[in-house]
């Protein structure tokens, strides 16, 4: 029956059914590889967030500073929450009672801390530049610390960001140095090397509230300047400071004999 039923359809008909089976197919595809790739991020977030979860209670709890304890809401407090702050119920009681401080404009130490972003306590700052894209680079410090990079290994156009995972790796005399993601999204651009940033990623609902503003970021990275000369102490040599106590524009350079894989591992907070 069904040899007669094929053979009594016009052309027409036959043509009409193979395209509508065709694009059926196509749509059932671009569905199933949507499923895949979604699942895949997912998976992908998730090993991000256990790896950090498990590097962060890895760090000293000299290392694991609050963030309140730097605008004086806390004389002295241990971050448990891996500096997510979107997980911390005192953080948020704080930002409701008004208690937290706004963002200045602010130069410190000879650091640039630009009111217009916010940092990230690996080094990375996030600056909104609309309809949900947000630009990504390396604060002032940071990029002292790594210096004049050898090669940057970016991310593909389309990848996944999770918030504490790698961002990218800047290779320094044969190192790969890791530089955490401030946030999640999905990667859009890479800038070149006249730009201020690294990447451009897209996130229609970010949640920035781990971030820290400006007046915060001052403080602290002066922390994180005491934190620098205290690993570098340890590795038998002091940071060479330009005048004033500003570290140089390329510490490595400066301090070619330092063990620089152990103070970048701990200055951007891999254990």
């Amino acid at each position: 029956m069904l040899p007669t039923k094929i053979a009594a359809l016009s052309t027409g008909e036959l043509v009409f059914l193979g395209v509508f089976y065709s694009v059926l197919l196509v749509v059932a595809t671009t569905v199933t590889m949507s499923f895949i790739r979604a699942w895949l991020r997912r998976r992908t977030a998730n090993v991000d967030k256990l790896r950090w979860q498990e590097e962060f209670h890895d760090l000293p709890a000299s290392e694991r500073h609050c963030r309140h304890e730097f605008t004086g809401e806390f004389r002295e407090r241990v971050c448990d929450q891996s500096f997510d702050c979107r997980e911390c119920k005192t953080h948020g009681k704080l930002v409701a009672s008004g208690a937290c401080s706004k963002a200045e404009c602010e130069e410190q130490y000879g650091l640039s801390i630009p009111s217009d972003r916010l940092y990230h306590r690996g080094h990375t700052w996030v600056r909104p530049e609309g309809e949900g894209v947000y630009a990504i680079g390396l604060d002032d410090l940071g990029s002292r610390i790594i210096g004049r990079a050898d090669s940057v290994v970016l991310p593909e156009a389309g990848a996944l960001l999770t918030a504490n995972g790698p961002a990218w790796w800047a290779q320094r005399s044969g190192i790969d140095v890791r530089v955490l993601a401030p946030i999640d999204g999905i990667v859009t651009a890479h800038g070149a090397p006249s730009d201020d940033w690294v990447l451009k990623v897209q996130n229609s609902n970010a949640d920035l509230r781990h971030l820290l503003d400006a007046r915060e970021a001052g403080a602290w990275l002066l922390r994180e300047m005491e934190r620098l000369q205290f690993a570098m102490a340890e590795e038998g040599t002091a940071p060479a400071l330009a005048d004033g106590g500003v570290p140089c524009e390329d510490l490595p350079k400066a301090n070619p004999d330092a063990n620089w894989p152990a103070v970048w591992g701990r200055m951007f907070l891999e254990t």
